[in-house]
């Protein structure tokens, strides 16, 4: 039988930030299995490129700004064996992701590797 192995688990979440519509919570958007403090976070660098074209100017500047220097912090974070949060708000709705350090249990274990859901929400925004 395998023994536990250490790794991260990466969640995708959305809320809509707006009083209305707070009462309906968060939901999640895809959920990931990472055995490496860089392949959690190359999640969310992924998810994050793959939906900054969609995104308005304020949310995408949050973006590129986590992707050039904080990055690099989470990852540090990470390799201490620190929980990490990474939040875009695009509009009325906050993106979250977050990657906490598990102990996988052979039983438990899933196989998904592909970009959450979330990242195909956001359609790109049209240019005039």
């Amino acid at each position: 039988m395998s023994r536990p192995r250490r790794g991260y688990w990466c969640e995708c979440w959305t809320e809509t930030t707006t009083e209305q519509q707070q009462r309906s919570g968060s939901q999640l958007r895809g959920s990931f299995d990472a055995y490496s403090a860089q392949q959690a976070d190359r999640w969310v660098a992924i998810a994050l490129r793959t939906i900054t074209p969609a995104l308005d100017a304020e949310a995408a500047d949050e973006a590129w700004s986590w992707l050039d220097e904080g990055r690099i912090h989470t990852r540090i974070e990470l390799l201490r064996m620190q929980p990490c949060t990474i939040s875009v708000t695009h509009a009325d709705t906050r993106i979250t992701w977050t990657i906490r350090p598990v102990l996988f249990l052979p039983l438990a274990r899933h196989q998904a590797a592909e970009l959450p859901p979330c990242a195909y929400d956001l359609k790109p925004q049209q240019t005039d």
